[in-house]
């Protein structure tokens, strides 16, 4: 997991060649202006889902983990609480990993849990387990799904 401001994110492009890419759609000027939905950047290998979304607090809101994707999860406007785990550590799974949704759920109770403003972006990989909209605040956010293979 990575948790950093999108000023520093030529930083992390050296990480995977996509990440490029990502953060480059990140950096739009007009990112606050685009509607809800799915939007592919370079097919299904990089794409975004733009959404405003209602937190569900800390009770509600459930850890998951993919393994066919990395989340770089950005902060358009609003407050995220996300809380996180290690996908090891988690042991109380919902259901069986489904592998068209790329998306397994757990009930265990995140380790800890970050803050994420405005301008500030997390990198999920297949190792770290989150749970988004942890918090109670609105939320427009950009998560920008990057291909592991």
């Amino acid at each position: 997991m990575i948790k950093d401001t999108l000023y520093n994110f030529r930083h992390f492009i050296k990480i995977r060649p996509d990440f490029e890419k990502a953060f480059e759609f990140l950096s739009r000027k007009d990112l606050a202006n685009i509607p809800d939905g799915n939007y592919a950047i370079e097919g299904k290998k990089v794409f975004v889902i733009i959404s405003h979304s209602e937190g569900k607090g800390v009770k509600k809101a459930l850890l998951e983990s993919h393994r066919k994707y990395i989340d770089i999860q950005y902060i358009i406007k609003g407050k995220e609480l996300i809380g996180v785990s290690k996908t090891g550590a988690c042991r109380n799974n919902i259901g069986k990993y489904d592998p068209e949704k790329d998306i397994i759920f757990f009930t265990d109770k995140p380790e800890k849990y970050l803050k994420v403003k405005p301008g500030e972006f997390v990198i999920f990989f297949p190792e770290d387990a989150h749970a988004p909209l942890s918090g109670k605040d609105t939320v427009n956010k950009a998560v920008v799904k990057v291909s592991v293979e």
